[in-house]
């Protein structure tokens, strides 16, 4: 579980997020929603430690943040983000392995177990056949789903993830959410797309100018009045096959 009280953070003057209290749960899938600039990334990063919180705390299973070692850390908190990888010469097989160091002694090399999972990883992620390429040289899909893949083989107990579906055709968008909506862990993970946000998260947090403005089961933050309310659109809730869709419409000025 991970639980933060009264965050704060700002930029300069800025204040991007502003006493914020969430808890990811065991088995769960907790969103990050809200319009662009509502601090979303920059919540994600504190829970990750990436950046260092003005005032609040954060605590991984129990322990605090700032008290875990880099090691610690990794062993407990696998992070997805959009920038991640950089221009690099490993190849895809490599880079997957990557997650398996905070596993490892200071010294020791992979074993076949470190192979296996990683290969499984792949698998899961439709991958697999991708182990050979070179990640520079893979479209922005290939890679968001190979570095999915390389926090899965990090069999951390907390999986992050920082927009998971950019540059995903529709198909990997929902396969891959469904993958992690399926994990053991606790799950949390940014999204803009609300309709994927009401279908794989279990619990949401909707944040407006830093703030929370609604927190709780999906079923309950997705309504028509708050989402019009923060987003400034005509929203229409509908049920279609059991699931809640929203339907988007302009304002007429």
């Amino acid at each position: 579980m991970i639980e933060a009280h009264g965050l704060q953070f700002a930029y300069g003057t800025q204040r991007v997020v502003d006493d914020v209290s969430i808890t990811a749960r065991t088995a769960r899938v907790l969103g990050l929603i809200g319009p662009n600039g509502s601090g979303k990334t920059t919540l994600l990063r504190l829970l990750y430690g990436s950046l260092k919180p003005s005032a609040g705390r954060i605590s991984v299973d129990g322990r605090a943040l700032e008290r875990l070692t880099t090691r610690e850390t990794a062993q407990h908190l696998a992070v997805v983000v959009q920038e991640s990888g950089g221009e690099t010469t490993m190849t895809v097989a490599e880079m997957v392995l990557l997650g398996r160091g905070p596993h490892l002694g200071d010294f020791s090399r992979t074993s076949k177990s470190d192979e296996e999972i990683a290969w499984t990883a792949l698998h899961r992620v439709g991958a697999l056949h991708l182990a050979s390429r070179s990640f520079a040289g893979l479209s922005g899909g290939e890679k968001q789903r190979v570095l999915i893949a390389r926090a899965l083989t990090q069999q951390a107990s907390h999986l992050l993830l920082d927009e998971p579906t950019n540059h995903l055709d529709i198909r990997y968008q929902h396969e891959i959410l469904s993958l992690v909506a399926e994990l053991e862990t606790s799950v949390v993970v940014v999204l803009h797309d609300l309709n994927l946000a009401a279908r794989y998260c279990d619990d949401l947090v909707l944040l407006e100018h830093g703030r929370l403005v609604g927190a709780g089961p999906a079923d309950e933050v997705i309504e028509s009045e708050l989402i019009e309310q923060v987003y400034g659109i005509g929203v229409e809730r509908v049920a279609y096959r059991g699931r809640k869709h929203l339907i988007f419409s302009p304002r007429r000025s």
